[in-house]
């Protein structure tokens, strides 16, 4: 078996969003933290021609040989969920419950990040896709992530906004599958990649995950 998105977030733990001022600088900062151990990024629609760079950037493959799982953030509108399916995104991402995007990503079976924030929204997006994107989280904090998961205790949750790399274990404690950072993390590739090993839980076992 393959590895599904959800497991690799479950195993990478901390979630990279990219907001980039070009397609090219976008591909260069993937192809920099899938070196130092990432697998999984998000690329997101405010990059110019972020289409081109997450069809790029799909075609790579992380320090171990595995194939990258790129996703497509800011992801608002059929036409845009279109065009992130078109390049080759293996997950979409919402900032807040989208049903057009819900609707393609069913129709197509991609994983699908549905932003929400209350309880409600929370829900209905693990109710949707099994996975919900928790923004703005830092408005929350750790302890309302405590909460949500104390009521929802099933399913994909990943915390995003205004979260830093020395954060994300506090909201991993609080019951975080993965946390989302938008900033912060370090241009040193060995303290970049400290980061992820830090962080890492087990593999899912699937074909991708191995060497």
């Amino acid at each position: 078996m393959s590895c599904h998105p959800y497991a690799v977030l479950a195993a990478q733990r901390l979630l990279p969003v990219l907001r980039s001022a070009d397609a090219d600088r976008a591909l260069r900062a993937t192809g920099q933290l899938l070196g130092a151990g990432c697998r999984a990024v998000e690329l997101t629609t405010s990059t110019p021609g972020w289409a081109r760079a997450v069809t790029r950037a799909a075609g790579l493959r992380d320090a171990r040989g595995r194939t990258a799982v790129i996703g497509v953030g800011t992801v608002t509108t059929a036409a845009q969920a279109r065009t992130a399916l078109d390049a080759g995104a293996a997950f979409l991402v919402s900032p807040y419950p989208a049903p057009e995007v819900r609707e393609a990503a069913a129709r197509s079976g991609t994983p699908f990040l549905e932003g929400g924030f209350t309880p409600g929204e929370t829900a209905a997006a693990l109710r949707g896709a099994g996975a919900a994107k928790v923004f703005p989280a830092h408005v929350g904090g750790p302890d309302f992530i405590r909460s949500l998961r104390a009521v929802l205790p099933d399913g994909v949750l990943v915390p995003t906004g205004g979260i830093r790399p020395g954060e994300v274990r506090a909201w991993l404690d609080a019951g975080a599958t993965a946390v989302g950072v938008g900033s912060g993390l370090p241009d040193d590739p060995g303290e970049l990649a400290a980061v992820f090993a830090e962080l890492a839980g087990p593999c899912c076992g699937g074909e991708g995950c191995r060497p």
